[in-house]
């Protein structure tokens, strides 16, 4: 006769299994396989990157601004080097006019297929002659990578012009846009350190040792001619005389 198990322990066992095996933690080829989201490109020109100042323009942080249509001009850009910004958008209210992504939320790093939004940071420096953004490891061992330079040196609301290789790109999530933009290059540049092997970037080989030539064999002594060497012959001692 078939016998069924109460529904508290039907329902008890695959709970306590599927608890036991989210316990378990997540192989190493799992936490560094590709991202998630995907990437789509976009219209770059209806894009500007702004080193935006903070407080009294000592520091600055990263702004992006989007011209979503174009009822009002969202940005205006003086000729220069550098390109002072004039951000109209913070003159009216610019909902569904303009887009402005100003934190992590609105922003983050891609590489490839690797979505480095946990290990990568965009932080604007100010240097004596220039003002640049960094793509900066969160925690040591990661490679800083120049991003996007002024090139020159100024204050107020400044427009950062991409390095070769570099771009934007709206990220994805199964094929639907979303209101991420990410700061974007298919591949890790060449002549940078080597990206972080825990976001799925190339490890560079460990350096070979230096080889050592072997210390020359010492050579034979060579043997005396006749054969082999005898002991010399010891005299008796004399013989004391009789009386």
């Amino acid at each position: 006769m078939t016998r069924f198990l109460p529904r508290r322990i039907a329902l008890a066992a695959p709970l306590a299994l599927a608890a036991g095996l989210a316990a378990q933690p997540l192989p190493v080829m799992a936490q560094s396989a590709p991202s998630l989201f995907g990437m789509a490109e976009l219209d770059g020109q209806r894009f500007i990157l702004v080193s935006a100042p903070i407080g009294s323009g000592s520091r600055s942080q990263l702004n992006i601004y989007e011209q979503i249509n174009p009822r009002r001009p969202c940005f205006s850009v003086a000729p220069g080097k550098p390109a002072v910004v004039n951000p109209l958008l913070t003159k009216f209210d610019f909902s569904g006019i303009c887009g402005r992504y100003i934190d992590a939320n609105g922003f983050s790093v891609r590489i490839g297929d690797r979505d480095l939004a946990t290990v990568y940071r965009l932080s604007v420096i100010n240097t004596a002659n220039d003002t640049q953004l960094m793509a900066l490891p969160t925690s040591g061992g990661g490679a800083e990578l120049v991003v996007a330079r002024t090139q020159g040196s100024g204050t107020g609301f400044m427009k950062l012009e991409f390095e070769p290789g570099w771009r934007l790109a709206r990220r994805q999530f199964r094929g639907r846009a979303l209101g991420h933009v990410y700061v974007y290059r298919d591949s890790w540049p060449a002549a940078e350190a080597v990206a972080p092997a825990a976001a799925g970037g190339p490890v560079e080989a460990p350096a070979a040792a230096p080889s050592v030539a072997p210390a020359p064999a010492p050579a034979p002594t060579p043997a005396p001619k006749g054969g082999s060497a005898k002991p010399a012959a010891v005299a008796p001692p004399p013989l004391p005389k009789g009386g």
